[in-house]
């Protein structure tokens, strides 16, 4: 059997098993500064493929999703912190989850609309990069 390997900063051993409980407790895991230096530094990068496609459906580049994670931040609010596996057999991140919430404008409804993110990431183990795992509309 392959030992799961680890890509967060987080220390601790991922699951030996898909089938296990992922939820991680005690988060948040990343100190907030710690993110918004790796931010600034090397940005966010697309870990997942989901998250890659996700992003494009919004519209967003890298660095939208980098604003986006600073807000969530800031002004969001903490959710929980799981285990995420990049495919299966892949290697491992601990993640934070983040709700935010705020108003942006609709151009179908001439309007602004309240709109709600789910943005989940992990730290890279080097601390200089965000991983981010997901980052959607919640419906």
């Amino acid at each position: 059997m392959v030992k799961p390997v680890n890509v967060s900063r987080y220390a601790a051993p991922p699951p030996e098993a898909d089938h296990q409980n992922r939820r991680i407790a005690g988060g948040p895991l990343y100190f907030e500064a710690e993110v918004l230096a790796a931010l600034a530094d090397q940005g966010a990068t697309f870990w997942t493929r989901r998250s890659a496609e996700n992003a494009q459906e919004l519209g967003l580049d890298h660095g939208d999703v980098a604003e986006l994670l600073r807000d969530a931040l800031r002004l969001g609010r903490y959710h929980g912190s799981e285990w995420c596996e990049q495919k299966p057999s892949g290697p491992w991140a601990a993640s934070d989850v983040y709700l935010l919430s705020r108003r942006e404008w609709n151009d179908n409804a001439f309007r602004e609309l309240p709109i709600d993110y789910y943005l989940k990431f992990a730290l890279a183990k080097s601390g200089r990069v965000v991983l981010t795992v997901s980052c959607h509309v919640q419906q």
